[in-house]
């Protein structure tokens, strides 16, 4: 999937899992820091992807990323992830702790780790 996928599912993730607004993030696989933010409410959430100026979000189980005119599904349990980008036709699964989402996306089966800032 794309990396701007996987980055919004992280903030997607994180936002709903720890009910606290996303600033940013720190995506260590490219070694940048990306303008995502994202805020949950009663399994809503509203997000802002600043690097492609594009909105995300959406009802559970179901974002969907304005840019790529496309829905990712997400599926919460504890504290961890699962789902599938219907664009690259990939599923993921992911962990949230702390203040770190570890992604793993099946399509290249390689994890990716991202730092969240906090609002």
């Amino acid at each position: 999937m794309n990396p701007h996928t996987r980055a919004m599912i992280a903030a997607a993730a994180y936002a709903f899992i720890s009910g606290q607004k996303v600033a940013g993030l720190h995506d260590h696989a490219s070694g940048r820091d990306l303008q995502i933010a994202a805020e949950a409410r009663k399994g809503q959430l509203q997000g802002y992807d600043g690097d492609r100026a594009v909105q995300f979000g959406g009802a559970l189980p179901e974002l969907f990323d304005a840019g790529d005119r496309t829905f990712v599904s997400i599926d919460i349990n504890g504290t961890k992830v699962s789902g599938y980008d219907r664009k690259s036709a990939h599923a993921y699964a992911a962990q949230v702790s702390d203040q770190r989402v570890q992604l793993y996306d099946y399509g290249p089966g390689t994890w990716f780790t991202y730092d969240i800032q906090v609002a």
